[in-house]
């Protein structure tokens, strides 16, 4: 599955990093700690969070994963989106909350 199967099929708002939606998911991490998403993630999978600052794109390029999805509507700072589209790391949006969003994603990753 890519990342713009998930954007399609459960409606995700791409807010930047769009030239990197064909990229293969292989799982989902979701975590709000930046250290534990360092320690834990692994490459390619969609990392589910609430944090919308810059940082999150450093480990988002450190460990390699497909998408950053920001839960309950938040919106990522203006230089998350111009540090998106030069990694090509998509970054997403959902009303939906992260419970909610991991057993829609593991759903669909173990159809």
């Amino acid at each position: 599955m890519k990342v713009c199967d998930i954007v399609k099929q459960l409606e995700l708002k791409v807010f930047s990093g769009a030239l990197g939606v064909d990229k293969e998911i292989t799982g989902g991490y979701s975590s709000d700690l930046l250290s534990d998403v360092m320690g834990n993630a692994e490459e390619g999978q969609v990392w589910i969070t609430l944090q919308t600052h810059k940082n999150i794109m450093a480990v988002a390029s450190l460990k390699e994963v497909a998408a950053i999805i920001l839960v309950k509507n938040l919106q990522p700072e203006d230089d998350v989106k111009s540090i998106s589209n030069d990694e090509k790391i998509p970054v997403l949006g959902t009303t939906l909350d992260a419970f909610t969003l991991a057993g829609k994603i593991y759903a669909m990753l173990n159809e």
